[in-house]
């Protein structure tokens, strides 16, 4: 699977979490519709980030990558069974 990320010109601001309680509907507008990156935060140090669902779609994609990529090195190390070997020898 290949993914093409298009540049773009994203700005991260920070806000303390009581004025994201307060204009929540105000940051997720900036976030959908301004491709912008909030960063909320609690005694001044960062909590949380609310950002385009577009920036999470390519995180999950490069945490399933890496996680393939793990898994295909320990199918090579020693003492590992595929699932289908596995399957076998439980005679399932």
């Amino acid at each position: 699977m290949r993914y093409y990320i298009e540049e773009r010109d994203i700005t991260m601001t920070k806000v303390s979490m009581t004025k994201a309680r307060h204009s929540f509907t105000d940051i997720a507008n900036r976030v959908m519709f301004g491709d912008e990156r909030i960063c909320i935060e609690k005694n001044n140090k960062p909590a949380v980030a609310v950002v385009p669902i577009e920036d999470l779609e390519i995180l999950e994609a490069l945490e399933d990558k890496i996680d393939l990529e793990e898994a295909l090195k320990m199918l090579k190390k020693p003492g590992f069974i595929s699932l289908k070997a596995l399957k076998k020898k439980l005679g399932i």
